[in-house]
């Protein structure tokens, strides 16, 4: 009998430690991800912010080794997919691409059911596509001082053109007026294509447009660029000055574009999240394609980035009180 408990008592041993064995380790149990991550887009399909999204989208999948799904939920100027991800897991099964519109123009304007600070968490920037000031050809000027100048001998007389109230080349315009003191005639258009149509047209002597679709008209010599407005010059412009070169210190207008998750995402998954984002945006392929987009490529850390969104988001809802633009 004795023996027969001992061989028993033995048999089981094994068994235990064979399942110990075969059992994976504690930490695989939590790994991230096990399951395909879902991207929304606040944007309807095709425009920058989804192109840059699918691009992403689909080589970070293939470095988390599960796909990247790209979910497109338009409408409320980007509030419905943004509010979206804020009411999500904070799992990091549900990202959003976000912008300067949807974190930090649209909530400053509108009611939108979230706050852009308190529910994300920033976790990587992606891009910035910087406007450039560009001027008719027969606008007597080719500098910001040229501009300012004409601005102060005209009080409120200079116009510019814009894609809309609370659009971002509208609130370009507001934030030159602002900074230089000076009245600029905002003229607002339904879309940017007929506002820059018109500029080239010589209806309107300014406007500041995205530099993937101004480019065209600038090297053309149909349009004139007096500066660029990100925070260097850019690389397709390399001769263009910055606004801050040209006088005004603390200038700077782009949109940008970054990877949010809900609020308290749980920092392993953030770093994660992060890591494989930054390795997907340092490829070469990825740096070509973004070229192709007119945008320039943006690295930093989370809390970079966080601190970066938090500062755009005081910037805008100032510039758009000044400007009578709150609800």
């Amino acid at each position: 009998m004795a023996r027969l408990l001992m061989r028993i008592l033995g048999c089981s041993a094994l068994a235990v430690a064979g399942a110990v064995a075969l059992a994976p380790p504690v930490g695989a149990q939590g790994a991230y991800p096990t399951r395909p991550v879902t991207m929304v887009v606040p944007y309807p399909a095709g425009g920058s912010a989804d192109i840059l999204a699918r691009t992403v989208g689909q080589k970070l999948g293939e470095r988390l080794g599960q796909p990247v799904v790209i979910d497109n939920r338009a409408g409320a100027g980007t509030a419905i997919g943004a509010k979206h991800v804020a009411g999500a897991p904070a799992d990091g099964y549900t990202l959003l691409m976000g912008t300067v519109s949807s974190q930090a123009i649209n909530p400053a304007m509108n009611k939108v059911g979230y706050d852009p600070v308190k529910d994300f968490t920033p976790v990587a920037p992606l891009a910035s596509i910087p406007f450039v000031l560009v001027a008719h050809p027969s606008f007597a000027g080719k500098s910001v001082a040229d501009v300012i100048a004409q601005a102060r001998a005209k009080a409120g007389e200079l116009s510019y053109a814009s894609a809309g109230p609370g659009t971002s080349n509208h609130l370009a315009g507001e934030l030159l007026a602002s900074a230089a003191g000076i009245q600029l005639l905002h003229v607002p258009y339904k879309g940017s294509a007929p506002a820059l149509n018109d500029v080239v047209a010589g209806h309107l002597p300014l406007m500041f447009d995205l530099q993937a679709t101004a480019l065209p008209y600038v090297r053309s010599g149909k349009l004139r660029a007096l500066a660029v407005t990100g925070r260097t010059r850019s690389s397709l412009l390399p001769e263009v000055p910055t606004v801050i070169e040209s006088g005004l210190p603390g200038y700077e207008v782009s949109a940008w574009f970054g990877v949010f998750a809900p609020a308290d995402l749980p920092r392993p998954v953030l770093d994660r999240l992060h890591a494989e984002i930054s390795a997907v945006l340092q490829a070469p392929e990825m740096q070509k394609r973004l070229q192709e987009l007119g945008a320039e490529p943006e690295q930093g850390s989370a809390d970079a980035f966080a601190k970066f969104t938090r500062a755009e988001a005081t910037k805008w809802a100032t510039v758009l009180k000044n400007a009578g633009l709150v609800q």
